[in-house]
């Protein structure tokens, strides 16, 4: 084997190590199990826009939820106050 073909190989041993302790870190392998509840809303939930009227909606999982966007402007949003915005997804 070369040295390149080493370092290379030694290089993707250890990116591989590390992604499986971070998913182990960040819960990813038990998420991937559970399916996310799903989104009830016909609306954004940042913008209160019709889903579908921007094009097609943006969704991500948060906590187990899926939340859809009616753009990509509305996720930074989101993200910057979550709980701001999820409070529109409890019953009233």
């Amino acid at each position: 084997m070369t040295t390149a073909a080493a370092v290379c190989a030694a290089g993707l041993a250890i990116a591989a190590s590390s992604c499986k302790e971070q998913a182990a870190e960040t819960g990813a392998a038990d998420s991937a199990a559970v399916a996310p509840k799903s989104y009830p809303l016909d609306v954004c939930l940042v913008s209160g826009e019709e889903l579908g009227s921007m094009g097609e909606p943006v969704s991500l999982i948060h906590d187990g939820q899926e939340i859809k966007f009616c753009c990509d402007s509305c996720e930074p949003k989101f993200r910057k106050d979550p709980a701001k915005y999820l409070s529109k997804l409890e019953a009233p």
